[in-house]
């Protein structure tokens, strides 16, 4: 028996240019990409074997008989050829193709065969290519629901572009292999399957019949026994372009595979149990189109299913070329480890699954909205470059421990992920056990009572990551004999601590307890968890700078506290770093939107509610922090092991005044109620300036998002709304 292929690691870069009207949104440009040296240099360090790298058309050559300048190119190219990285060339990717043609033109696939020539010519060495990623979807998205340019929406359209984007693959491999005969073609798509309900089987069956044309088209598969044969030429597509395939077969040397939880779909009649978003239909019914996963059915399905499917199909190698999701970090670790798990299973089974591709490694942007409406948010991949710089996540270390067949050592890999979970159904057809995590290290979390530490319980819970939260009695910061019996018996990954002294004009007379907590406690808790190899994350706060700046305070920044609070928690992260290099300590400031209610935003919407008048400081300047943000962004650092100090707050710099101003336009209460304070007088002296601002990292949204938010999602905010006190209540 054949030893099973071990799959290899690979790398891609999202690197789409497409068009909407007459719009164009390069994917790379929008990154960044071009200027910065830096992503070149981060996704080689990850010791990857191939890498999906973008020779695009629409950029090398946005007009016709002009000289390609392929300088930019062929130095990166270079730099991975140093480092035995093989790259997979892709020439048009979700792309219509330069102004100068389209995808419906009829000189589109010859121009693009032009097009693969000039890149063979020119890069001769090159062994693999993806002339076009993903025809089928591409198809789809253009010339059947009208999304990207030419922004057709009939199966007429849809049926021409495919054809033409395939036709254009074959005549790019024989171009290119006019130069290099070993040229070999790496076929990417969509992999999914269609289910439903007994009524919609005759829609899923089309569709699960024209999935897998991409590959069917260019196999020479097609014929007039071909289940789509007489859907393709009722359509008005000439026979003629079908026979030029059944000549030219250009079958794939290894399939590529692209697949996400939304590629798997479930059509239902009973559209009363899904969003509005999904409901559609065709001429015949009306019907819920949602992703399979969030359907409770018995039917096989999943991609271990799907793969085996393909394989019995063309018995042709396969890559899995994308596994990328847009979710928090241990879910992106999750699905990561889960496809590869999967891989190594099907190897084992005789399945040769050549690799699997860690896609968007520098993140993407605008898949939020389809890359209709540019540049949309930008989503991290391997890497973090929202703060211009390519900032390693917890994938990075996956992957490189797994590309190098390293032994992989993540606590939160194995716990169960939202796709696993019973709550991820719209609708329950029976009762299904959940399994438990209890036996998964936990994280603890100190400050049971405070509102940071029940938001962290609360989003924790909420994320499936296994913790526990402890009050002072069961883990006083302050005590080393209670910190070890806690850490004895948790046995903990990481801990959070969300203790210490807030008050701060009652930190000017508190004898020293302010300290105790906020210095000494931190200090000694730094030091065990760097003895016992624990992650520590602790807080520190905007008050530890002296507010002289006239802009927002960032990260290197000299701290210079006013008041004695600040003072703690300068003495506090100074000796967090000093003890723990490997402990992360984030500065936030001005909490709102906790379960607990002691903050800012609800104290005014109680006073304005009964009616009185409310004095904000119009001449201090803070960041407000909405809790959810800080805690989610707070954990993804934790679990890509970031260290050191960083700045998180919602965007934005703002005075008091101006926040109880924005804070009650959200409301119907009598905004008139609240004045503009200054030079107000507390027992702590305040700095002017305490806003902040991160030069590590862009991910927190602006403060207007975090209100957006607020109000649309929490319950009590809106019951004080909607139980406003008239006037004569009051009286």
């Amino acid at each position: 028996m054949d030893k099973p292929v071990v799959p290899e690691i690979w790398g891609g870069i999202e690197c789409t240019i497409n068009r909407v009207q007459n719009s164009y949104l390069d994917q790379l440009e929008v990154a960044g990409y071009y200027s910065n040296t830096n992503y070149t240099d981060a996704v080689i360090s990850l010791g990857i074997q191939n890498i999906r790298f973008p020779v695009l058309w629409e950029k090398h050559q946005p007009l016709q008989d002009t000289k390609i300048d392929w300088s930019y190119t062929e130095n990166l190219l270079q730099q991975f050829r140093e480092h035995n990285i093989e790259p997979i060339a892709g020439l048009l990717h979700h792309g219509s193709g330069p102004a100068f043609t389209n995808l419906l033109e009829d000189n589109f696939p010859e121009l693009f065969a032009q097009y693969a020539a000039e890149v063979a010519a020119r890069f001769p060495w090159i062994g693999y290519y993806t002339p076009v990623n993903e025809p089928l979807t591409t198809a789809r998205f253009s010339g059947l629901y009208g999304l990207w340019y030419p922004h057709k929406k009939n199966d007429a359209s849809f049926l021409r572009i495919l054809l033409n984007e395939l036709m254009g693959t074959v005549l790019a491999m024989q171009e290119i292999r006019k130069v290099n005969p070993d040229a070999k073609l790496v076929q990417t798509e969509d992999l999914g399957k269609t289910y439903s309900t007994p009524l919609l089987s005759y829609q899923a069956n089309f569709e699960n019949e024209r999935r897998w044309l991409t590959w069917d088209i260019l196999c020479g598969r097609v014929t007039p026994s071909h289940p789509l044969w007489n859907y393709i030429i009722r359509l008005g597509i000439p026979e003629q372009k079908l026979q030029f395939f059944i000549d030219n077969p250009c079958p794939p040397d290894v399939i590529g595979v692209n697949h996400y939880l939304t590629s798997e779909r479930f059509l239902d009649e009973e559209i009363e149990h899904y969003p509005i978003e999904t409901w559609g239909g065709n001429s015949r019914h009306r019907y819920a189109d949602t992703e399979a996963v969030r359907v409770d059915f018995d039917e096989p399905h999943g991609l271990e299913y799907l793969l085996k499917e393909l394989w019995k199909r063309y018995e042709i190698p396969v890559a899995i070329t994308e596994v990328h999701l847009n979710c928090t970090r241990e879910e992106q670790l999750k699905w990561f480890h889960q496809v590869h798990t999967i891989a190594v299973k099907l190897g084992e089974d005789g399945v040769n699954i050549r690799a699997v591709t860690a896609w968007a490694l520098l993140g993407s942007y605008g898949w939020n909205k389809l890359l209709t409406s540019p540049p949309g948010d930008y989503e991290t991949g391997v890497f973090d470059i929202s703060a211009g710089y390519p900032r390693p996540t917890a994938l990075a270390a996956y992957i490189t421990a797994v590309a190098s067949q390293q032994k992989v050592d993540n606590p939160v890999i194995n716990q169960i992920a939202w796709w696993q979970r019973d709550c991820r159904y719209y609708k329950r057809n029976r009762a299904r056990e959940e399994s438990t995590h209890h036996t998964v290290q936990p994280v603890v979390i100190i400050g049971r009572t405070g509102q940071l530490g029940t938001a962290f319980a609360k989003i924790c819970g909420e994320r499936n990551l296994h913790c526990v939260l402890l009050g002072r009695e069961e883990a006083d910061i302050c005590n080393e004999d209670k910190l070890i019996e806690v850490i004895k018996k948790y046995r903990p990954w990481a801990i959070i601590n969300a203790a210490g002294k807030v008050n701060i004009d009652e930190a000017e007379s508190d004898n020293g307890g302010c300290y105790k907590v906020n210095y000494l406690g931190v200090e000694l808790l730094s030091a065990i968890c760097s003895k016992l190899g624990i992650k520590l994350l602790s807080f520190s706060s905007d008050f530890v700078f002296d507010g002289d700046k006239e802009h927002p305070y960032i990260e290197t920044d000299t701290p210079n506290p006013l008041n004695r609070y600040g003072k703690s928690k300068q003495l506090g992260e100074r000796s967090i770093c000093k003890e723990n290099k490997d402990a992360l300590v984030i500065r936030t400031a001005a909490f709102f939107g906790s379960p607990r209610r002691q903050n800012f935003v609800h104290h005014l919407l109680t006073e304005l509610k009964s009616g009185k008048s409310f004095v904000a400081a119009n001449d201090v300047f803070v960041s407000p922090t909405y809790i959810p943000h800080l805690v989610h962004a707070s954990l993804d650092l934790l679990i890509d092991n970031a260290a050191g100090i960083w700045h998180l707050t919602n965007k934005g710099s703002i005075t008091w005044y101006e926040f109880a101003k924005k804070i009650a336009a959200y409301t119907p209460f009598n905004t008139e109620l609240i004045t503009p304070g200054y030079d107000i007088k507390t027992a702590a002296k305040l700095p002017a300036m305490s806003a902040l601002q991160s030069i590590k990292y862009s991910l927190m949204p602006s403060l207007d998002e975090a209100l957006e938010e607020y109000f649309l999602t929490d319950r009590e905010v809106n019951q004080i709304i909607k139980t406003k006190i008239t006037a004569d209540e009051i009286i």
